[in-house]
């Protein structure tokens, strides 16, 4: 448990405020590997099984479930290490497609800061 404490640590320092996005994701994804949750940030939740339905047993159920528990987790860790705004914006959504929303909005930032950097740096080059 003091391990879990520390790895979050990270994330109360280094909270989403938007342009920081990748950094805050890596430092997601360390925390929720940690405690084994992982998996959630890309697998959707899937559809419960129906009650009585062929091929579904008691496995299935628990495993739902404790899929559906693993997203809330996930998703309690995001909105605790993000802006006021960001949370207001993420708090109904699930683990995948809070992720899905945030790539969209800020990782372009990123790819186009990439290449502005590259950019220069390929300008100062004298052949």
């Amino acid at each position: 448990m003091a391990e879990n404490l520390n790895l979050r640590s990270i994330l109360d320092t280094n909270k989403l405020t938007g342009p920081n996005f990748t950094d805050w994701y890596r430092n997601v994804k360390i925390v929720l590997r940690s405690e084994k949750k992982a998996y959630v940030l890309h697998s959707p939740i899937s559809v419960a099984p129906a009650e009585g339905q062929d091929g579904y047993d008691q496995y299935d159920w628990e495993a739902h479930g404790q899929h559906l528990a693993d997203n809330e987790h996930a998703v309690c860790i995001f909105l605790a290490s993000m802006s006021a705004e960001l949370q207001r914006q993420h708090e109904h959504m699930d683990a995948p497609t809070v992720i899905l929303h945030l790539q969209e909005l800020y990782d372009k930032q990123g790819r186009a800061e990439r290449f502005e950097t590259s950019k220069e740096l390929f300008g100062c080059i004298k052949t």
